[in-house]
C-alpha cells in the first residue's frame, strides 16, 4: 500500500461481503418457496424476498467498485485521498442508505419498479452520497501528478453511472415512458458505463499482477470502451420488444445485441493475452485466478448466455422466464462479482500486510464458488426451457407449470450449497486478515 488513504477502500469492501451473504440468503428464501416451502411467507413475501435479493446485488457490487476506487486513483494519480473523513461519511450514508431500503422493502415502503424499487427519498439521498463520492475520487485525481488513462476511464464509468441514476427518478404517468427509460438505468449500467468500470479495474489489476507494459494495455481499453458504447447503447433495444416503442427498435436490439459479445470477448482475450506477454510472476495467484476468471466468465455468461436469449426470435419466447435468470446470474457474477472479489484478493494483502493468499482455503473458495455458479446456471437453463414448453407452447397454467419445475430447483439449490461454501470461505479469509495497517504503508 503506497498512500494511507486508500484503507478506506477496507470500510467498502466489508460492507460489500456482508451483503453478499445478505444477497445468497435471500436468493436461498426465494429457491425454496420454488420448491413448495415457503415458510417464511408470512414474514417475509415472495415479492419482497426477490427485490431484496436483486438490491443487494447492486449494492454489494456499487460499494465494491468505490472501495475499488479509493484504493486505485490514489495510486494511480499519486497523491493520498483529498479527505478520508469526508469519504467515511460518504461509507456510512451509503450504509444506512442500504439498511433502510431492505427493511423498507419487508414494510412495503417501495415503488415497484423493478431494480428501481427504492422509495423516492432514498433515491435523493443516493444522489447525495454518488456526488459526494464522485468529488472526493475526481478532486484527488486533478490534484494528482498525473492522470492514467485507466484511472480516467475508471472515473469515467463511475461518473456515467451517476448520471444515468438520474433519468430513473423522472415520474411518468405512462407505463411505456417509465419502462423506456428505467431501461437507460438497468441497461446501460450494467452493458454499458458499468463496463467502463469493470475495464478500468481489470487493467488496474493485470498491470500489478502481469508487469505489463502500461501502453500496452491501455491500447486495448481504447479498443473496449469502443465496443462497449457502439454495442451497449443500442443494443438497449432488446429490452424495448413489449413496451410499446415503435417497432424499428426490434430490428436495431436485435443487430446491436448481437454485437455485445465482442466487448466481452475483447476483455477476454485482453486478460489472457496480457498474462501470457507479462514477465512479472506476482505470488498473489488467487488474485489473478479472480481476475482472469473475471474475463472469462464474463464473456460465457454477460456475452454468450445474453446473446443466446435477447435475439427477437428466441426473446419472443424466453422473455420472463428463468432463461434470464440464467443469463443474469452468470453474467453479474462473471463480469461484476467476480471483478471485486479480485481487487479485494489483490489489495486486502497490501493493505494488512498479511499474506492469507498462501492459505488453501483461497483456492478452495474460488473453485466452489465458480463450479457451484455453473450447477446454478444450469439448473435455470433447464427450468427456462422446461417453463417456455409447459407455458408458452403446450398453454400449462402457470402454477402448473411452476410445480412441475420444483425438480429443477432442487439441483438448483445443491449447486448454490455449493457456491456458498466457496463464497463463505473467501469471506471468512477475508475477516482473517483484519484490518489495515500503517506498518503495511511502503516507505515513501
Amino acid at each position: 500500500m503506497k498512500y494511507k488513504s486508500q484503507q478506506v477502500a477496507w470500510w467498502f469492501f466489508t460492507l460489500s461481503v456482508i451483503l453478499l451473504v445478505l444477497q445468497i440468503v435471500y436468493g436461498f428464501i426465494m429457491a425454496f418457496a420454488h420448491m413448495g416451502f415457503d415458510v417464511l411467507h408470512d414474514i417475509i413475501p415472495f415479492n419482497a424476498a426477490t427485490a431484496t435479493h436483486k438490491n443487494l446485488l447492486v449494492v454489494w457490487i456499487l460499494s465494491g467498485f468505490m472501495g475499488a476506487a479509493y484504493y486505485i486513483i490514489p495510486e494511480e494519480a499519486e497523491h493520498e485521498l483529498i479527505s478520508v473523513p469526508l469519504a467515511k461519511l460518504q461509507f456510512w450514508s451509503l450504509a444506512i442508505v442500504g439498511v433502510v431500503a431492505v427493511a423498507g422493502f419487508h414494510m412495503n415502503w417501495w415503488e415497484g419498479r423493478k431494480f428501481l424499487e427504492i422509495p423516492r427519498p432514498l433515491d435523493y439521498l443516493v444522489v447525495l452520497n454518488v456526488l459526494l463520492f464522485l468529488y472526493l475520487i475526481l478532486m484527488t485525481l486533478f490534484k494528482g501528478k498525473k492522470q492514467t488513462t485507466t484511472a480516467l476511464v475508471l472515473s469515467m464509468g463511475l461518473l456515467f453511472a451517476a448520471l444515468l441514476y438520474l433519468p430513473g427518478m423522472i415520474w411518468f404517468d405512462s407505463q411505456t415512458m417509465d419502462s423506456f427509460f428505467r431501461w437507460w438505468v438497468v441497461h446501460l449500467w450494467v452493458e454499458g458505463v458499468w463496463e467502463l468500470i469493470m475495464g478500468g479495474i481489470l487493467a488496474f489489476l493485470l498491470i500489478k499482477l502481469t508487469g505489463v507494459d502500461r501502453e500496452v494495455i491501455e491500447k486495448w481499453l481504447y479498443v473496449i470502451v469502443g465496443l462497449t458504447f457502439i454495442s451497449g447503447i443500442l443494443g438497449t433495444g432488446h429490452h424495448y420488444y413489449y413496451i410499446g416503442t415503435p417497432r424499428y427498435w426490434l430490428l436495431i436490439g436485435g443487430i446491436f445485441s448481437a454485437m455485445e459479445p465482442l466487448a466481452f470477448l475483447g476483455m477476454a482475450l485482453f486478460a489472457i493475452n496480457m498474462y501470457r506477454k507479462g514477465e512479472k510472476r506476482h505470488p498473489n495467484k488467487i488474485a489473478l485466478y479472480w481476475t482472469l476468471g473475471t474475463a472469462i466468465m464474463s464473456f460465457v455468461g454477460a456475452g454468450l448466455l445474453g446473446v443466446a436469449h435477447t435475439l427477437p426470435q428466441v426473446n419472443l419466447w424466453t422473455h420472463g422466464t428463468f432463461v434470464t435468470a440464467m443469463h443474469g446470474h452468470m453474467a453479474f457474477w462473471g463480469a461484476y462479482g467476480m471483478l471485486v472479489l479480485a481487487i479485494i484478493s489483490y489489495s486486502m494483502p497490501l493493505m494488512t500486510g498479511r499474506k492469507m493468499y498462501t492459505k488453501e482455503g483461497a483456492n478452495y473458495a474460488f473453485w466452489l464458488s465458480n463450479i457451484g455458479m455453473v450447477g446454478m446456471v444450469t439448473a435455470f437453463a433447464a427450468a427456462g426451457v422446461t417453463q417456455v414448453y409447459l407455458e408458452r407452447k403446450v398453454g400449462m397454467d402457470f402454477i402448473e407449470a411452476q410445480q412441475a419445475m420444483a425438480i429443477h430447483f432442487y439441483v438448483l439449490v445443491g449447486a448454490a450449497t455449493l457456491f456458498t461454501i466457496g463464497v463463505t470461505m473467501f469471506i471468512v479469509n477475508y475477516f482473517k486478515y483484519g484490518r489495515p495497517t500503517e506498518e503495511a504503508l511502503e516507505p515513501a
